[in-house]
């Protein structure tokens, strides 16, 4: 087990990832919307070590928009359970703050619903060191290798073996296979452990509010 303070001394090699990935029915959390799917991959090494996924029942509708884009259809979600049951054993799945980096593609679209919902059900949400893999992305890769940082150019650019098609736990098991190609790149950047790895995003996140791509990413 680690400690908290091992967590970012660990290599890069042996840290442990929780790639996750949401359906919702709209943008925003703030604006009413609501999860619908949950899937999660937890890798080390390149060695996958569980899967989670699960339907979610929003307790609203679903707008058209979300189904044609999704395939995911009020009867699919009518007998799924609810994000008070679901939230919970995600957590336990991912593990303890201070053992696993949360990994998304387009990170504060998935941590704004995840914590939102968190804060509904009154539970305090792990103190989790996060990692976007658009933001590494538009930092390791040129324009003249990806012409955008969107999960699909991503995964045809890496040569993903799982494609993305908006549903959640393909679309993790994509992320993990770019992450693991962008976490190849970050070697020539001398990124070897967790530290430099968030270091790094950190910087790389500042650089692109003050030069940014303009590249949507979803």
């Amino acid at each position: 087990m680690l400690s908290p303070m091992a967590l970012g001394t660990t290599s890069l090699s042996q840290a442990i990832f929780v790639v996750v990935d949401l359906e919702t029915t709209g943008a925003s959390p703030k604006k009413g919307a609501a999860i619908t799917e949950i899937g999660a991959v937890k890798v080390r090494s390149g060695e996958y070590l569980g899967n989670f996924e699960s339907f979610i029942n929003p307790l609203s509708p679903i707008p058209d928009y979300i189904t044609q884009m999704t395939g995911i259809t009020d009867l699919m979600l009518a007998k799924a359970p609810v994000i008070d049951e679901i939230l919970p054993a995600f957590l336990e799945f991912a593990g303890k703050h201070n053992e696993v980096i949360i990994v998304a593609h387009n990170a504060p679209f998935d941590l704004s619903f995840l914590k939102s919902a968190a804060k509904e059900l009154d539970i305090t949400w792990p103190k989790y060191k996060t990692l976007d893999t658009v933001t590494i992305a538009r930092q390791v890769l040129t324009k003249e290798e990806v012409p955008n940082c969107k999960l699909q150019t991503l995964a045809q650019y890496f040569g993903t073996t799982t494609q993305p098609n908006h549903r959640a736990l393909d679309d993790a098991k994509a992320t993990t296979e770019i992450l693991h190609g962008l976490l190849e790149r970050l070697g020539s950047f001398d990124v070897n452990t967790v530290d430099a790895l968030m270091e790094f995003a950190k910087t790389a996140a500042h650089i692109q509010r003050q030069n940014y791509w303009g590249l949507s990413s979803i």
